[in-house]
């Protein structure tokens, strides 16, 4: 660990060097954002929070509209967003790691310093990948359905359920969607992070993070399944459960970049 202030975010660090990791440092990286969490509950929720009322409005708009078949696509395309949307948590994982106070007013101070140039590079890299997910998907259905909607939710599933158009779309839309992830992955793994602790250009950050899942392909891909399942368990209790979900995996994020990138 760096002898510099913890608030000095202005580490020599062009090009951070990544390290070999394995499993155990993901169930390590788990476990203490089990521990942050638990930690700091009323400090996250207000981050957290947004995500369960985000869904309830996507999924309100998308029935009013009439756009029933782009709504799997929004809710699992919306976590693509979640590794920007997590700067909070990860300030918040940095400040008690290094003892520091963690309100929920210093939680954004990222957006404020000098690191925020930087952020919002990448979140905005994360928002064009969310943006061409969504054009994939409804060019997808368009090519399956010709553009033609189900007159309501039931009636589309049992389409998609039970036909063999309903069945490639299944199959070709999660392909897709696993591709976008992948890419997602490999752009925001431990960028964010990084520009947080270090202070480096969003591209220096980027290619770290794209280091990183050159050096250990396995287990970046063992991470990105664990944060898909946490993702689907808690998308499946209508969202609600990302109130847990979410604060969980953007601790564990943080440690994960620790453990991941040298100091």
């Amino acid at each position: 660990m760096t002898s510099a202030s913890p608030l000095a975010h202005g580490f020599s660090a062009a090009h951070p060097a990544v390290r070999r990791i394995g499993v155990q440092d993901l169930k390590a990286a788990l476990s203490r954002g089990v521990d942050d969490f638990l930690a700091m509950p009323t400090h996250v929720l207000f981050v957290v929070l947004i995500y369960p009322i985000a869904g309830v409005i996507i999924a309100a708009v998308t029935f009013e509209q009439d756009l029933i078949p782009i709504l799997f696509p929004l809710a699992a395309g919306f976590a693509l967003l979640g590794p920007f949307a997590a700067l909070g948590l990860y300030e918040m994982s940095r400040r008690r790691e290094w003892g520091l106070p963690a309100t929920p007013a210093d939680a954004y101070a990222p957006l404020r310093g000098p690191s925020a140039r930087a952020v919002m590079a990448v979140g905005l890299v994360l928002a064009l990948i969310f943006l061409a997910w969504l054009c994939a998907a409804m060019g997808l259905y368009w090519a399956l359905y010709g553009g033609v909607t189900e007159p309501s939710l039931l009636a589309f599933l049992d389409d998609v359920l039970t036909t063999p158009r309903g069945w490639t779309l299944i199959v070709a839309g999660n392909l897709v969607g696993a591709a976008f992830s992948l890419l997602a992955l490999a752009v925001s793994a431990v960028s964010i992070p990084l520009i947080i602790d270090k202070d480096v250009e969003a591209g220096t950050a980027i290619e770290t993070s794209l280091a990183l899942m050159r050096e250990n392909p396995a287990t970046m891909l063992a991470w990105g399944a664990i944060v898909a399942g946490m993702l689907v368990l808690g998308m499946v209790s209508l969202f609600v459960g990302l109130a847990v979900v979410l604060p969980v995996l953007g601790h564990a994020t943080w440690h994960l970049y620790r453990r991941a990138v040298a100091a």
